[in-house]
């Protein structure tokens, strides 16, 4: 996986989205392996473009990367989100919608992937509705293959629906926990790119 700031150029702008997605799902999802940590300490901070609304928070999170060991952004990932018990943070979307985990939403996401052709994978013990897994979903239907699926429609009506509703509160638990020092980093990148997100999907309606 390539880590530059996302272009506005018009002939990457789709191949940086889906790779920002990647990217998120690959954070999210568990404690960072070594050399993606290894990546993003190297990567480049400066937009192609003075001022590109996503330069500082990925500035942010690269220098939070450098700053902190592997073993200390395992530990952080393990005290926000693992653990015995309630997690200190939670990363399911029915829990944000609805304060409870495996509730309404999550059925409904399960009926709108059933509809894209997508099944969990058994060997994943997260539900579907957690944000790694939506972030996986979002990049397939930006890279994938078969235009019927992958396309601007189905992006939008996704991301609106099962992301949007409830990212931004994620992103508000973590940048204010007194643990999340990469955490509350890639909460602010987070939040920077899904309302990039959310203003492109604006302007399709």
């Amino acid at each position: 996986m390539s880590l530059p700031p996302p272009t506005s150029s018009a002939l990457d702008e789709e191949t940086a989205r889906a790779e920002v997605y990647g990217l998120l799902a690959a954070l999210y999802y568990a404690p960072p392996p070594a050399e993606l940590l290894a990546q993003i300490r190297v990567a480049v901070t400066e937009a192609p473009a003075s001022g590109a609304f996503l330069e500082e928070s990925w500035r942010q999170l690269v220098g939070r990367t450098r700053e902190l060991s592997d073993q200390a952004v395992a530990d952080e990932f393990d005290a926000l989100f693992g653990g015995l018990g309630k997690p200190e943070v939670q990363l399911f979307g029915s829990h944000h919608l609805s304060g409870f985990l495996n509730e309404k939403p999550l059925a409904a996401l399960r009926g709108d992937l059933a509809a894209l052709g997508l099944t969990r994978d058994e060997a994943m013990p997260e539900t579907e509705d957690h944000i790694a897994y939506l972030c996986e979903v979002m990049r397939f239907l930006i890279a994938g293959d078969d235009v019927e699926v992958s396309n601007l429609t189905r992006q939008q009506a996704f991301f609106t629906t099962h992301l949007q509703p409830w990212v931004m509160a994620l992103c508000d638990a973590l940048e204010a926990h007194p643990k999340a020092r990469f955490y509350g980093a890639l909460a602010g990148f987070t939040r920077a790119f899904f309302s990039v997100e959310a203003q492109g999907f604006d302007m399709l309606t």
